[in-house]
């Protein structure tokens, strides 16, 4: 009947078990060889099976180390008892005596490896006892940190993830773990502070254009002498509020599609879409004074061509919004070992060098001379979002005189499987691939 049957619980199979376990499975195996060694050895030091030879006064002596059978040794077996007799003992007496003497070596020497034997296993089993409670010792002792992280992962809550295990001891794997899961810890915490903040502040920005339509239309509608003007007035207001928080939800969007990562990926021409954007906003540019240089070269890379199109955009709105009148708006594409690039710099306020990182940062706006009309505290953090998804590597540098440079290096082509691309726009693109790649062609 099995121990389920019966009703019996066994014991959970933990790892400090197992490690007993192991402790136990390996000292017997140890001292199993050491036993069959020292066997072996003790077996080889034992004399050897001695030689009779016969003395002068009749007495019978072995050649063997050290053993003797006569007449002084106490008491002989009267097969080697020659003393008595008339005259010398015969070939046949002799064969006798040295049977016995054999006999009696070998009889020794099983006696001497049976007790070695048995006084080794007794002890074997003692210690075999005792490596049980000391196995589980050891496997205790070296878990114990082990349990510290368990029961500080579940101490740990949503709530609570500014604690820490601090690990103490040496510098050992244990002391690694801890070290490591201390750092999760700290990228969860800030990850977690993050989100709430960015939930806090995109209510905040949502709320407020829902506020002032509704206050536009509440006011329209109590107005007991509201003309078809001032409905009209107010309703384009409410309109240009909505349209706002359209702007603001594409842009929430654009952002989580960023931040969750690439399904595909499509071949592009950086120039195209960099000509595509600057031809767009030339105008934009015009009205506030700015100059637009472009220096754009094919930069061929992989993955979402829409995407990357919102990243430019709001790399050239943001140097737009953010100039001087008289300013200037440097946009260049290329190539770099192989690596395709793109640099948006412009001219405009002096921005701190340890303010930069809030700038690609969810509605982290700088001081008053850092925001403009229009601006939703977005567009930097969508760049940064959108390179994260293509794992390119984003630049950014302060300049001395004013204004912002920002460079984004995105992978090699051929780190994605493309063999070879040729064109310089992705309506005209002609490729080979691995056929493990999944690649969308182009008509």
């Amino acid at each position: 009947m099995t121990a389920v049957a019966l009703g019996l619980r066994l014991p959970r199979r933990s790892v400090r078990l197992r490690l007993t376990l192991l402790y136990i499975g390996l000292f017997l195996a140890s001292a199993a060889c050491l036993l069959v060694i020292t066997y072996f050895l003790v077996q080889r030091a034992l004399p050897q099976l001695p030689q009779v030879v016969t003395s002068s006064s009749g007495s019978v002596s072995s050649t063997a180390a050290g053993m003797r059978i006569g007449t002084g040794g106490g008491t002989v077996s009267r097969a080697c008892d020659f003393s008595s007799a008339a005259s010398p003992p015969t070939s046949a007496q002799l064969n006798d005596c040295q049977l016995y003497v054999q006999q009696e070596a070998a009889a020794l020497n099983n006696d001497v490896l049976n007790k070695l034997l048995i006084e080794s296993g007794i002890a074997l089993a003692i210690m075999a006892v005792a490596s049980v409670g000391l196995g589980w010792l050891m496997a205790g002792r070296v878990l114990s940190p082990l349990r510290t992280i368990t029961a500080a992962a579940r101490r740990i809550s949503a709530r609570s993830l500014h604690q820490r295990i601090a690990m103490t001891g040496p510098d050992d794997e244990l002391k690694e773990l801890g070290d490591t899961f201390d750092q999760l810890l700290g990228r969860l915490d800030a990850s977690f502070r993050a989100q709430r903040q960015f939930v806090a502040n995109a209510s905040h920005e949502l709320r407020t254009p829902l506020a002032r339509q509704r206050t536009l239309l509440e006011v329209a509608l109590r107005d007991r002498e509201a003309t078809n003007a001032s409905l009209r007035a107010a309703c384009e207001r409410a309109l240009a509020a909505g349209e706002q928080q359209e702007h603001l939800i594409a842009a929430l969007l654009t952002l989580a599609r960023g931040e969750r990562g690439l399904d595909r990926f499509e071949p592009f021409d950086l120039a195209a879409i960099a000509a595509l954007i600057t031809t767009a906003r030339r105008d934009d540019a015009r009205a506030r004074q700015l100059s637009l240089v472009e220096e754009l070269r094919p930069g061929i890379a992989l993955g979402d061509p829409g995407l990357t199109e919102r990243l430019v955009a709001n790399l050239v709105d943001n140097a737009i919004r953010y100039n001087v009148p008289g300013g200037r708006i440097e946009i260049s594409t290329g190539t770099r070992a192989g690596r395709p690039w793109l640099a948006v710099a412009n001219t405009g306020p002096v921005i701190p060098p340890d303010q930069l990182g809030r700038l690609f940062q969810p509605f982290q706006r700088m001081d008053p001379a850092r925001t403009a009309p229009g601006g939703l505290g977005l567009g930097l953090a969508i760049v940064s979002a959108v390179a994260a998804a293509h794992e390119a590597e984003l630049r950014a540098v302060t300049r001395s005189a004013g204004g912002l440079a920002v460079e984004i290096l995105f992978p090699a082509p051929l780190d994605r499987g493309v063999v070879k691309f040729a064109g310089t726009h992705p309506d005209h693109a002609v490729q080979r691939r691995d056929p493990d790649l999944a690649v969308a062609d182009r008509s």
